[in-house]
């Protein structure tokens, strides 16, 4: 990690930053805590086992109460571990050493500045790649995947809630940074995170290994398992799935083209390692993100080519945006400004704040372009690209459209926690950015 101090020092009390009131933080930091784990099971066994209806499955809680949930939660097998420990291993060997040019992220609140290895593109085309291979070899069948994933889910619940549990005394213990500390409570220090860039060792980054090499790949691996097992069962592909597959894997691999894109972005660069973020990437991504094509194995959808193409193009067209977004403002801070924003000089707000050291520190914000839309416009087309990928499974069941309502929302919350950190960040300019951008998400709306 660059610039951090060499000698080791106590860590620092931190201060919470909240953007509800205090009972809302803390109800809210309990309620998922409780109930994320028991979700991501349920929603498995109703896309799996209970023909994706709502309905069915709370009919089935209803008469078995919790002894029948108890029953329908899988144990963690061998086979689950082994496929995830291999997994693992494989991603954390290629983070290590794949090679990758040297890029630096944003300077850090206490003024640190951490230094990645971007071999992003190169690791996901390696997974895919051998993943692939090992199935048209006939060394792995990928739908040994998909028939033990309530045991994945299961094993990765509780494994990953201990791996939490090691982020938060190695945040006590041995912190990476100065970029670290307690808030005093042990809830909120395990559920936001006590460390901003944990490492092990000096290149093992663990919020890359957690949130791009395994959650965002797991992404991937699972769209094509899905594919692969309706396949298997059928015989063929349904358009439905083709779309649903092609769009999330447009999205992934815009993803990891733009990795280091990613790592100036909250998850990144404000969000500590703990459990919203490392739990959440870990788990949550891999099932609920990938949800839409999970419903699709055992509900194959006759589109039609004319409204499969609609949805493709209609879908390809709002990830291209969402990646325009995103490559417009990294173009904007790579330059300095001195850059064309839709063929014209950038409008800017030069801004000047201080870091938590005390340094003075110069930024740039662009006022033009997709951003002069609105402060987060981006978040419209990576809705709609979300919607579009899960409307294959049309309307027979309300389940499969989840993540675009959970997606609508965490993005929605993370525009307020954004502006309410730009303004305590920024003051007087952040003021003059929202007077000069007055929309937060959705231009002339919101």
């Amino acid at each position: 990690m660059a610039e951090q101090s060499k000698t080791k020092t106590k860590t620092k009390t931190k201060t919470m930053e909240t953007v509800h009131s205090p009972l809302l933080t803390y109800f809210s930091m309990i309620s998922l805590l409780t109930l994320c784990p028991p979700f991501v099971i349920l929603l498995w066994y109703t896309m799996t086992h209970a023909d994706g209806s709502i309905l069915q499955a709370f009919s089935y809680l209803k008469h078995h109460g919790l002894q029948g949930f108890i029953s329908i939660w899988p144990k963690p097998s061998a086979t689950a571990c082994k496929i995830i420990a291999v997994y693992a291993a494989f991603e954390a060997a290629l983070q290590l050493l794949l090679p990758g040019k040297s890029v630096q992220g944003p300077i850090s609140p206490a003024g640190n500045r951490p230094l990645y290895k971007a071999n992003g593109v190169a690791a996901y085309l390696v997974t895919l790649l051998t993943y692939l291979a090992l199935w048209w070899f006939g060394i792995f069948n990928p739908t040994i995947v998909y028939d033990h994933l309530g045991e994945i889910y299961s094993a990765l619940i509780f494994g990953s809630f201990v791996f939490c549990i090691f982020l938060y005394i190695k945040g006590h213990l041995a912190p990476s940074s100065t970029d670290s500390g307690s808030s005093g409570n042990i809830i909120i220090d395990f559920y936001w995170g006590m460390e901003l860039y944990p490492r092990i060792g000096k290149h093992f980054d663990i919020k890359v290994f957690t949130n791009c090499r395994f959650g965002m790949m797991s992404w991937a691996v699972l769209a094509l398992t899905y594919c692969i097992k309706q396949y298997e069962e059928n015989g063929k592909v349904a358009d439905s799935m083709l779309v649903n597959t092609t769009l999330m894997l447009v999205y992934v691999t815009k993803f990891f083209w733009w990795e280091a894109g990613y790592w100036n972005t909250m998850d990144i660069a404000h969000d500590r390692a703990g459990f919203y973020i490392c739990w959440g990437c870990l788990v949550w991504v891999p099932s609920v993100y990938t949800s839409p094509g999970m419903y699709l194995v055992n509900h194959p959808v006759t589109l039609g080519t004319q409204l499969a193409l609609f949805i493709l193009v209609a879908g390809i067209l709002c990830i291209y945006i969402n990646y325009d977004c995103d490559r417009q403002r990294q173009e904007f801070r790579r330059t300095n400004g001195k850059c064309l924003v839709w063929g014209r000089a950038p409008s800017k707000i030069e801004a000047t704040y201080t870091t938590s050291s005390g340094e003075t520190k110069r930024s740039l914000l662009l006022t033009s372009g997709w951003w002069g839309l609105a402060r987060h416009f981006h978040y419209v087309p990576e809705i709609l690209s979300a919607f579009f990928w899960t409307v294959p499974a049309l309307f027979h069941h309300f389940l499969p459209y989840f993540y675009v309502i959970f997606l609508t929302i965490l993005l929605f919350d993370r525009a307020k926690r954004d502006d309410d950190r730009c303004r305590s960040k920024y003051g007087k300019y952040w003021k003059l950015y929202c007077d000069k951008v007055p929309y937060r998400i959705i231009p002339g709306v919101y």
